[in-house]
């Protein structure tokens, strides 16, 4: 099989831009020795980041070959005829090809390197008694993300892929990953079970599940450490957005709780095929430091989504229509609008209710 059908059914847009891949790969951090912390791998920067080039602040993130800076200092687009850095990532040698409908872009040099990528006993070795960690990617497709993750010594990589065609693909290209490749939904994977010490997620995701996908990363943070995923642009912006804004919803709200969210670069239709009719995204969630909300949490869940419910409407009317008129008392929240809470606002708000609720 010498390429895989994109399918709309299952929202698949085929990454072809090697050097966007290499830029995701790199912006997930790796493995630590035990008991060390992120800073005792010798490769990442003090932000724990695989690679001190895929650090992204507010001064911008420094790609090979094109710049994409950060929301704050304007996202620039991917360029659309990037090339894989020479001096940069090990294997990344071939010039890549956008969505033109030219196919998949490879490194023949990956396929044949990849047998012992992901070997733990391996990779220890190689980095000096450093852990690998678990790693899953969401949607392999022809493995243009994949072969940039098998290269690295200091994750062990997994793949969750539904498309049966892409995982037949997967097996011929990539013989060596293939124990590790799931086939299967991924919104109905048991990750408690398929990975009791964690795991770290990654993926060109599906635009038709990318907010479910934030959503299980949600179910699972205690789990989950770290996710950097493509997605659509407006639902990126969406999750990164801080209070004050008219973007700023409900999961904006709830993977700030126990997320940090960096929004890292913007990416150009042309480096899809086939091209979708929007512009994509990378951001990265790191969990934050928070252990407990210091409320009832399914609570904050149910009053976020109230509040939310409608947007146009003060939060004294929507959480009426889903708790009552709590006894005609007042909060001083109720004549403001959802989209100007913070976390902490929407943390006392959940007290409030909770104590006043009939």
């Amino acid at each position: 099989m010498s390429e895989v059908r994109a399918k709309k059914a299952l929202g698949q847009h085929f990454l072809v831009d090697l050097n966007i891949a290499r830029k995701i790969c790199d912006a997930l951090s790796g493995g630590v020795r035990p008991g060390a912390g992120a800073a005792a791998d010798a490769r990442t920067g003090a932000d724990g980041c695989a690679d001190a080039e895929t650090r992204t602040r507010v001064a911008g993130y420094a790609g090979a070959g094109a710049e994409a800076r950060t929301m704050a200092a304007g996202s620039a687009d991917a360029g659309a005829e990037t090339r894989a850095n020479a001096a940069g990532y090990a294997g990344a040698g071939a010039e890549t090809r956008n969505g033109d409908g030219a196919g998949i872009a490879t490194d023949a040099r990956l396929a044949a390197d990849t047998t012992a990528a992901g070997a733990p006993a391996a990779a220890e070795e190689e980095r000096g008694g450093a852990v690998p960690c678990d790693v899953l990617e969401v949607g392999c497709g022809m493995g243009v993300l994949t072969q940039f993750l098998l290269r690295r010594g200091d994750i062990t990589t997994y793949g969750a892929e539904i498309d049966p065609e892409s995982v037949e693909y997967l097996h011929a290209h990539f013989p060596e990953f293939a124990p590790r490749l799931i086939e299967g939904d991924f919104l109905k994977m048991n990750l408690r079970e398929r990975f009791p010490r964690g795991l770290k997620i990654i993926g060109n995701f599906p635009y038709n599940i990318s907010s479910q996908i934030f959503f299980k990363v949600l179910e699972n943070r205690d789990l989950v450490p770290e996710c950097v995923g493509m997605i659509q642009k407006e639902v990126a912006v969406r999750i990164a957005e801080p209070p004050g804004s008219k973007e700023y919803g409900i999961l904006s709200v709830l993977l700030q709780a126990w997320y940090d969210i960096e929004y890292l670069f913007t990416v150009n239709e042309t480096v899809f095929n086939p091209p979708p009719k929007v512009k994509s995204a990378v951001i990265r969630l790191r969990r934050n430091s928070v252990g407990r909300l210091g409320c009832d949490e399914a609570l904050f869940v149910k009053v976020v989504k109230a509040s939310f419910g409608q947007r146009r409407k003060m939060i004294r009317n929507s959480l009426r229509t889903v708790f009552g008129d709590f006894g005609g008392a007042e909060h001083p929240f109720f004549t403001q609008r959802a989209e100007q809470l913070s976390v902490a606002d929407f943390v006392q708000l959940t007290n409030w209710v909770a104590a006043n609720r009939k």
